[in-house]
């Protein structure tokens, strides 16, 4: 899968943008705050309906515009398909394939899939724990789109829940609100086990998915390094057995229901839901591989390592990198190959993690990189080139 043209209007920093692409690698070049991110950002929105750059649509607009539109033309096996998202902030978005509107935008999602690295996968392993669990939500919706709704219900009814807590909460006072929302709020207990079951059954077989390709990948972006045994583990807000990724969502579902009345007092004091998969984090720990325990000292290391707080600065970027190369290999081992955007990350790297991550990604059916200079462009992903300055787009080789 490739996309062979994408077209902007009103996206970001572009009027318009008439884009030519091909399978392999095509790199976008142009100082900071030229637009070169904006194009693959459009193509990201394709893939998810969400930017990795913003939380909202709003800033996607051009300002002075009502709306934008991102259209592409993606070839999968020969065969085409456009694929188009009108963009409307503060309104319902709207989206065709070939022409043809679509009952609800979010049935574009997964048609075309997308893989980005960034500056800011950092925070994947220093940030907090909602960037680990936005890193889990994105890729179960590539790789299963009916889960996008699943991951808007969840949300929906943990925001009326906590609203219902905190006027529970006057209950002890005498309010005749707090008492009707005390009354209600069993209801919204059963709402939120149902989904926040679901939800949390496939993550935790995403993380059972994803564990053999963080450790692959991990060790190939390592490099033998001391501690080069990396591991994730799923760490749920609530007591659960091992291989907790067996059970199925109704189990799940039934156990989040207990702990959800176990925990009634505090939430009432606090006024927020302390139990479900908003509350889950992502364990990243390292540990020395079969060279690095020979290494002399490494026998002092304790086993494994959180990321967060222990690891060096090269080897969190290292296990940023590892998540985002797993993600792409659990995908392509389901289906076809993902779109890899390397945003402007290899600024973000030493030379020898820039090298090895190129040839990791160079056999990639289509790679999309920015870079402020050609330089920063390793040999190994020699392709296409654009030069992107004042808002033009001018073909380079």
């Amino acid at each position: 899968m490739h996309v062979s043209h994408l077209t902007l209007h009103d996206f970001r920093s572009y009027p318009v943008a008439e884009v030519p692409l091909e399978p392999g690698v095509t790199a976008f070049v142009g100082r900071n705050g030229q637009g070169k991110t904006n194009l693959v950002e459009a193509v990201d929105y394709l893939s998810r309906l969400s930017s990795h750059r913003v939380a909202s649509d709003a800033p996607l607009v051009r300002a002075g515009a009502e709306r934008a539109v991102v259209r592409a033309a993606v070839v999968r096996d020969g065969r085409t398909a456009v694929l188009e998202v009108e963009i409307n902030p503060g309104k319902s978005n709207r989206a065709k394939v070939n022409r043809s509107p679509l009952p609800r935008a979010r049935e574009l999602i997964g048609l075309v899939r997308t893989v980005v690295f960034a500056p800011d996968d950092l925070t994947l392993v220093k940030g907090d724990p909602s960037d680990r669990r936005r890193f889990l939500d994105d890729l179960l919706v590539l790789r299963a789109p009916r889960l996008a709704g699943v991951r808007s219900d969840y949300d929906r009814i943990l925001r009326q829940r906590n609203s219902l807590l905190k006027t529970a909460g006057t209950a002890r006072r005498g309010s005749s609100s707090g008492e009707g929302a005390l009354a209600t709020l069993s209801v919204w207990d059963s709402h939120l086990a149902r989904t926040g079951g679901e939800l949390l059954a496939e993550r935790l077989r995403l993380v059972e998915a994803l564990r053999p390709h963080i450790a692959t990948a991990y060790a190939a972006v390592a490099r033998g390094a001391g501690r080069d045994a990396a591991d994730v583990e799923y760490r749920p807000s609530l007591e659960l057995p091992e291989r907790a990724h067996e059970l199925d969502a109704h189990e799940l579902g039934d156990r989040i229901l207990v702990e959800v009345e176990a925990r009634r007092r505090d939430e009432l004091d606090r006024g927020i839901s302390l139990v479900g998969p908003h509350r889950d984090d992502l364990l990243l720990t390292l540990g020395p591989g079969e060279e690095g325990g020979e290494e002399e000292g490494a026998q002092d290391l304790p086993p494994r390592l959180p990321v967060k707080g222990y690891a060096s600065h090269g080897e969190s970027w290292s296990f940023a990198l590892a998540l985002r190369l797993a993600s792409y290999d659990l995908l392509r081992s389901e289906g076809d190959d993902p779109i890899l955007v390397l945003d402007d990350v290899f600024a973000e790297l030493d030379a020898e993690r820039r090298d090895q991550l190129a040839a990791l990604v160079a056999g990639a059916e289509q790679v999309l990189v920015t870079a402020a200079v050609p330089e920063d462009v390793p040999q190994a992903l020699a392709g296409a080139r654009f030069l992107v300055a004042g808002g033009e787009v001018t073909r380079d080789r």
